[in-house]
């Protein structure tokens, strides 16, 4: 099911993509925050997959919910003249190394029980 939704996002972005190759100055923004929303939502769901807690709902909602708040902070900055999306980025980005760090081990470990059983 996983596997199936990475593969329709691919090609869906490859699509979108090449239709509409160039992003406007004024969105470009608000896409990269939403980019960044959206990649940690995918980290945090690989995650949670890995620890056996995953929850479809929480991931859907999270993904568009986080993606919403950080282009409305975006917007909400832009209007005061203030970069509060850096303030996004920063909590984004963050818990992105974090669940990358929690992906790493878990595939490290695996891979080393793999070679200690091939050596028996």
């Amino acid at each position: 099911m996983m596997i199936i939704a990475i593969i329709v996002g691919c090609v869906l972005g490859v699509v979108i993509g090449i239709l509409t190759p160039t992003i406007p100055y004024t969105v470009s923004q608000y896409l990269a925050i939403a980019i960044v929303a959206a990649l940690d939502s995918v980290f945090g769901g690989i995650a949670s997959n890995i620890k056996k807690n995953f929850d479809m709902k929480v991931f859907i909602s999270g993904f568009f919910v986080n993606a919403i708040l950080a282009m409305l902070l975006t917007y909400l900055g832009e209007k005061l003249n203030v970069d509060i999306y850096l303030a996004a980025i920063i909590v984004f980005v963050g818990r992105m190394f974090n669940n990358l760090g929690i992906i790493r081990r878990y595939y490290l470990s695996k891979f080393s029980e793999k070679r200690k059983q091939n050596k028996k």
